[in-house]
């Protein structure tokens, strides 16, 4: 019988990375050999830097994606599918960041040595994700169609509809196809040496925002073609998802892990949903602005790579804290969040992390930027004040992002929670209202100076 576990289970280390025959020999919780050896900052950045810049490229692409699917009749007639951008991409921090944030502690911790477990373990999660995305995806239409109609004053019955079945046959294929992405690179990652908490998560994120927002844009513009005709049709997209949920509901519960976040893991995917939310309505109120409408290539660029390096850092952190801590016992020195910029001095790897990953801010968004460019066909450069804006805006969002980390988990961990599940939703819902907002800011400045963007 598989072990009973708690919420924030103390992982006995038993693992180093680079080997690919695991042993089963569990270290005392004081001993000098940890799960993870000491990184160094060489191989810290060649394992971050190339799943960031495959995130960052996916998200480059879902910026252009956006600016063409907006002018589709669907996007023009329910404006409020705008709203609902970045809680449906914004899942990905709730759902296939957390499980990768899960999966991976779990690797380094040595509880999928077992294949029994490991299976358990996986197929557990994965249902669990299913039916919180299928939840999800329904609270998501549902505030988006609250927020459009306290905004307008009306929302026709079959808008309603359709978004509640684009949001949810998305958020549910998505997280379908993603889930399955995420146990192969995390069961990759324990088998070729990769510590995957530098990988997993941005990998999660790499073509997770471009691969929902094409499923969003062609479920809507589908669904749209049903509305007057075979209105009928939306209704039992509605039905046949629901009905799946008794059955992620027995599947998910089958392990201890996942049926103790069956009952206690709503309530930050549900709160970041709500936060991400507010961030789509800044969004779809700027975009209505001709003059500030180019943010819809750019906004989701900056809250991708913001949401992609804070997670790597909430994941370090967890990670550590498991393997070297007890649940409500904290490191010396972190009894309290008062000097923020204990993030980023200080010796050790989660720190020298916080500094490398803030390093990789402007040289990455520069990449981005001239990605842009490129894809646009090269005709026009950004102009000096806006790559001046956009990098400000960017480096802003992500240091607060980092300092919020570092507090967030260990304010989590004190309380007995397991920041795994809990911090990443937080930490990217934020992201994404921060982002949105910076850069909002950002294209009205440019325009209250004459500044068109580009040259």
């Amino acid at each position: 019988m598989p072990p009973e576990y708690t919420e924030t289970d103390f992982l006995l280390p038993n693992q180093l990375y680079g080997r690919s025959r695991l042993t089963r020999s569990p270290q005392p919780k004081d001993a000098n050999v940890s799960g993870a050896p000491e990184e160094s900052i060489c191989s810290m950045v060649v394992q971050i830097l190339v799943p960031f810049l495959l995130a960052g490229l996916g998200t480059v692409s879902a910026g252009m994606l956006l600016n063409i699917v907006q002018s589709w009749e669907v996007f023009q007639e329910i404006t409020e599918i705008l709203i609902l951008v970045p809680a449906v991409l914004g899942m990905k921090g709730n759902l296939e960041m957390t499980l990768a944030s899960r999966l991976s502690t779990a690797v380094n911790a040595g509880k999928m040595d077992s294949p029994r477990e490991k299976w358990m373990l996986i197929a557990g999660n994965l249902a669990l994700k299913q039916l919180q995305a299928t939840v999800l995806g329904l609270l998501a239409s549902l505030m988006a169609s609250l927020l459009g109609w306290m905004a307008e004053g009306q929302m026709p019955f079959n808008h309603i509809m359709l978004l509640c079945s684009t949001s949810v046959s998305t958020a549910f294929v998505a997280s379908l196809l993603q889930g399955i992405v995420m146990v192969g690179v995390i069961i990759g990652s324990k088998r070729i040496g990769i510590n995957p908490d530098n990988v997993a998560t941005p990998i999660a994120a790499s073509f997770g925002d471009l691969i929902t927002l094409a499923l969003l844009a062609c479920f809507s513009q589908w669904f749209y073609s049903f509305i007057e005709l075979y209105p009928y049709v939306l209704y039992l997209v509605n039905l046949s998802f629901l009905c799946l949920i008794p059955a992620w509901v027995a599947v998910s519960s089958k392990h201890p892990a996942s049926e103790i976040l069956l009952h206690t893991g709503w309530e930050p995917i549900i709160t970041a949903m709500l936060i991400s939310s507010i961030g789509g309505v800044i969004l779809d109120k700027t975009v209505l602005d001709p003059n500030l409408a180019g943010i819809i290539v750019y906004a989701p660029v900056i809250n991708g790579v913001g949401g992609n390096l804070v997670s790597i850092q909430s994941s370090r952190i967890s990670t550590h804290l498991h393997l070297k801590h007890s649940p409500g016992e904290l490191p010396v020195g972190r009894q309290s969040c008062s000097n923020p910029w204990h993030t980023f001095f200080g010796s050790g790897a989660n720190h020298r992390s916080a500094k490398i990953l803030l390093l990789l801010v402007i040289p990455g968004q520069l990449i981005f930027l001239h990605a842009i460019h490129l894809i646009k066909g090269g005709h026009t450069l950004p102009s000096p004040l806006f790559t001046i804006a956009f990098l400000f805006a960017s480096l802003i969002q992500v240091l607060i992002l980092l300092c919020m980390a570092d507090c967030l988990v260990h304010c989590l961990w004190r309380r007995g929670k397991d920041p795994d599940s809990y911090s990443i939703p937080y930490l990217t819902a934020l992201g994404d209202l921060l982002g949105t907002a910076l850069l909002s800011i950002a294209f009205l400045m440019l325009w209250c100076i004459g500044d068109s963007g580009s040259v």
